[in-house]
């Protein structure tokens, strides 16, 4: 379906770093929202999801990223995302979302931010 699709994740700090590389559309969100429920599940609190990689983001990508926030927040953690694409910016600021998601430009910046 997707093949150029790709998530995985590293521990940084006390961040669990989730990559997505290729499209994150109606296809893939479901693998997105199992992985990163998976690792809340596991206790895991503190997240970053790096968008760097993504190539295109619909309405589903979104979603997914609200529905992850709301579930880390009910466990009082912290979701920030990198993304450098200047497209998949302007995605979260036409839907407002830029000021719900703490966004920046690397997963260096999101770590070192207070």
């Amino acid at each position: 379906m997707h093949p150029e699709f790709h998530i995985s994740q590293r521990e940084a700090e006390d961040w669990t770093v989730v990559e997505i590389r290729g499209e994150a559309d109606v296809y893939t969100v479901p693998r997105i929202r199992e992985h990163v429920i998976n690792h809340i599940e596991q206790g895991r609190r503190r997240f970053i999801v790096d968008l760097r990689r993504v190539t295109f983001m619909d309405s589903t990508g979104l979603g997914v990223l609200v529905g992850i926030l709301k579930r880390i927040r009910a466990h009082e953690g912290d979701l920030r995302l990198a993304i450098a694409s200047r497209e998949i910016h302007q995605i979260f600021r036409i839907t407002g979302l830029h000021r719900v998601f703490p966004i920046y430009d690397s997963v260096d910046a999101a770590l070192s931010a207070p």
